[in-house]
């Protein structure tokens, strides 16, 4: 679609060649992480290089309702042209993880509501709704802490997470770990947090990974952080 063809982009011809990309095999995979497609991300992405940007097809290819299409979408539109109460029907109605994912860091983050949003969502009755306010947060406590209540936050995550729906509970102990990692002035009172509540202590690992446990979590970038200082002062 290159050219004339990129002008003559439509929400049908996008989603043919979603079909003829489809993976039987990629699907069941994805099934399992409850995102129902079997694109490879790769090809998905050059996909909607090619379309985008174009926000009239994105809005259309997100209507469909395929997930597929809706990450085509959330690459090939505008992010400043999407609206904050649209940016919010879009979360309560994406139903895959993977969407949920990208609606936030390839839209939401890039766009002007993302302020705004992150804290209407973290007061959210939905947790699914919440922990897409938490994860906001936590790229915010690495990137812009700055007027952010920190203590806040540990208030909540240490009264809340043991108990918050699978969700909700990822995206508090994100946090958390962001948190202890970042800003050494609350890293032992994270630490104490995680320890005592024990979110994900027993999470399998792959080896080479780092375990979610937030401070395992913590403690292996800190070490790190520490180890790439040390190398830079030694040279």
């Amino acid at each position: 679609m290159s050219g004339t063809a990129k002008a003559a982009a439509t929400v049908d011809g996008v989603r043919a060649e979603l079909a003829a990309l489809e993976n039987p095999r990629m699907r069941a995979v994805n099934e399992r992480h409850g995102d129902d497609h079997g694109v490879n991300l790769t090809k998905l992405r050059a996909l909607a290089k090619r379309v985008g940007p174009d926000q009239e097809l994105a809005r259309g290819l997100w209507a469909s309702g395929d997930t597929a299409a809706r990450l085509v979408a959330l690459l090939a539109g505008r992010p400043r042209e999407f609206g904050r109460e649209e940016l919010d029907g879009m979360l309560r109605e994406a139903r895959a993880p993977k969407v949920r994912d990208w609606l936030l860091g390839q839209v939401v983050l890039k766009g002007p509501h993302a302020e705004e949003l992150r804290t209407a969502w973290l007061a959210d009755a939905d947790p699914v709704v919440a922990a897409a306010g938490w994860s906001l947060t936590a790229d915010r406590v690495v990137k812009k802490p700055a007027g952010l209540d920190l203590d806040g936050l540990l208030d909540a995550v240490e009264a809340e997470m043991k108990d918050a729906p699978e969700p909700l509970q990822w995206a508090m102990n994100t946090c958390l770990a962001r948190i202890g990692i970042e800003h050494p002035d609350h890293r032992e009172r994270a630490l104490a947090i995680g320890e005592r509540l024990g979110v994900l202590k027993d999470h399998p690992t792959p080896p080479g990974c780092t375990s979610p446990y937030a401070p395992a979590w913590i403690g292996e970038m800190v070490r790190r952080e520490e180890a790439a200082r040390a190398k830079a002062e030694g040279e």
